[in-house]
């Protein structure tokens, strides 16, 4: 970014108000999921290598001719409905940045949810915690911040995912043991105090999947097929082999799914079973517990 004032066009605020009115979809649709000021933000941001607030303390400054259309490119493809973290390359949650990529899911806010409920449930010091499909590692990585002595676990059947979490570990620097494997295969012998997973839970033929920000992730972390429960359902079935005494199953899932997944719960012995909603007002995520105490 450059010091001096130039031409209007090419100023900070003029490229920012040409981002709102790209992405509130002037002649178009508005991309899906798009807060146009806070993403156009985010965008010039990224293509100028400088911190938000610089935009906001420098508005009369020149952009240069490579990163104003490096902006309007990044623009173009949010407004297609490409998911803005994406774009940028990185997605915060829980309290952490992490980096993430077109291989794994953007971790949502609502997934928070599935970390606040480990933490109220597993007070002590130490546990062992598995966390079943991990992505870039969001949910793995949320609990090793706070619970430093934890020995976590976390599983996905995508080696370009796990290469995500790695590298996200590594840079956090926060411990966690990642394996390759669908659900339970690679903790094959081992037992936990909580598992927690956020599966794919939506029908291969729901609507949803071919529209908005969906349509540009990846598709397995997304969808088990055409029984949305499937995942759901398999790793109900396997957790009693590998939960400890009174250990805790949480699970995330649809925001109509709350009843079916209580009864699968139920119906493989698990007590205590009990949904809890999201920021939004839906029952995002339920807990149940294994054994007597």
């Amino acid at each position: 970014m450059k010091l001096s004032p130039g031409p209007e066009d090419s100023t900070v605020t003029a490229l920012l108000a040409e981002g709102v009115r790209r992405l509130r979809g002037v002649g178009t649709n508005p991309a899906p999921g798009a807060s146009p000021d806070l993403d156009a933000q985010m965008l010039l941001a990224h293509a100028l290598a400088v911190p938000r607030a610089r935009l906001k303390s420098h508005p009369e400054n020149l952009v240069d001719e490579p990163a104003a259309h490096a902006f309007r490119a990044l623009l173009e493809r949010r407004a297609a409905g490409e998911p803005l973290a994406y774009l940028t390359g990185s997605r915060d949650f829980w309290s952490l940045r992490f980096t993430v990529s077109p291989a794994v899911l953007v971790p949502r806010p609502e997934t928070e949810l599935l970390v606040e409920r480990a933490l109220f449930l597993r007070t002590a010091p130490e546990g062992r915690v598995a966390e079943l499909g991990t992505g870039c590692g969001a949910v793995a990585l949320a609990l090793a911040a706070e619970r430093p002595r934890w020995q976590i676990t976390a599983t996905d059947i995508s080696a370009e995912a796990l290469e995500v979490a790695r590298a996200n570990a590594a840079r956090l620097r926060l411990s966690v043991q990642f394996r390759q494997g669908n659900w339970f295969e690679p903790l094959a012998g081992m037992c936990f105090d909580i598992v927690a997973s956020n599966p794919p839970y939506v029908a291969a033929d729901d609507p949803a999947m071919a529209s908005g920000a969906l349509e540009h992730e990846p598709r397995l972390a997304l969808t088990p097929g055409a029984d949305a429960l499937a995942s759901l359902r398999a790793i109900v079935r396997g957790a009693p082999r590998h939960l400890l005494r009174g250990g805790w199953l949480l699970l995330e899932h649809g925001a109509q799914q709350s009843e079916q997944v209580r009864n699968e719960l139920v119906l493989a012995g698990f007590r205590y079973v009990r949904s809890h909603r999201d920021l939004a007002g839906h029952e995002r995520v339920t807990e149940a517990r294994y054994g007597q105490v």
